[in-house]
């Protein structure tokens, strides 16, 4: 009997699962691919309720984590996403916040430490394809969780020698020049705001380009599950027909491959299918 394929997917904190792979995360499980999403922190650092900002009078760790795990579980539904896994690491916050100190931080945990738990997962579910993000975070983004995400990430691969392909998130520079353009085109008020020419991924190192255009809908469900961070989501902001165009497709960086597989693919898959 052929063992059913399997993706999974390591991301920072719960809303991070839906931008840059909410549609492979749909796709892969409506095409009978056993989809595990992994979520190291709970998201301590997100805002509170009213908006109430981390660091401000009244924001409650505590009760945030728990709102954004609540969060979570309903994007998981809404993907259809078949396993969600927590490791339960504390929010860093962002680069430079007095919380990148606290020693239970994510960030401050021992890589070796987090690695050996990632690959216990990896050994339970055998994933054939893992995906997370490149060695800034994910497209120069630097977040520590990010960061150690891809750290782990990698030495969880490394070690457990399970998955067959390996793969970064990547926005390409192409795309996001597209989507500006076209949001211009349709009178956005963007201000004087430009992308600089480094922002996102360099065309040349993208591998992959997945069209989940079918599941935009269900993307864009899926974050507006993460109601708490709304304000913090730029692209719900963003006119319809501009949201269509950005979460069509997702692209990713092949760094890893025991498989032959075309040097451009269509398919996070490809060299895997019977």
């Amino acid at each position: 009997m052929d063992r059913q394929l399997t993706l999974m997917a390591v991301h920072a904190h719960p809303d991070d699962e839906c931008l840059s792979t909410g549609g492979v995360l749909a796709r892969y499980t409506a095409e009978g691919i056993r989809t595990v999403l992994v979520t190291c922190t709970n998201g301590e650092q997100g805002d509170g309720p009213g908006g109430v900002k981390p660091g401000d009078d009244g924001h409650d760790d505590a009760a945030v984590a728990e709102r954004r795990l609540a969060e979570l579980r309903e994007s998981v539904s809404v993907l259809g996403i078949d396993h969600l896994e927590l490791l339960g690491y504390r929010d860093s916050g962002m680069d430079g916040w007095e919380t990148n100190n606290h020693p239970d931080a994510f960030a401050n945990v021992p890589v070796d430490t987090a690695a050996a738990r990632l690959a216990e997962l990896m050994e339970r579910y055998r994933p054939d394809v893992v995906v997370t993000y490149d060695e800034t975070g994910g497209s120069g983004y630097f977040h520590p969780d990010h960061v150690q995400a891809h750290r782990i990430t990698a030495a969880a691969v490394e070690a457990s020698g399970v998955p067959a392909k390996f793969y970064y998130t990547a926005i390409p520079r192409s795309a996001i020049k597209r989507m500006f353009e076209f949001m211009r085109e349709s009178g956005a008020d963007l201000g004087d705001f430009q992308p600089s020419d480094d922002f996102g991924t360099p065309d040349e190192l993208v591998t992959t380009v997945v069209d989940v255009a079918p599941y935009v809908e269900r993307k864009l469900k899926a974050l507006m599950a993460h109601e708490s961070q709304g304000e913090n989501i730029f692209l719900l902001r963003m006119p319809e027909e501009t949201q269509r165009q950005a979460f069509s497709h997702e692209a990713f960086i092949r760094v890893l491959s025991r498989v032959d597989a075309p040097d451009h693919e269509d398919d996070l898959f490809a060299g895997l299918r019977p």
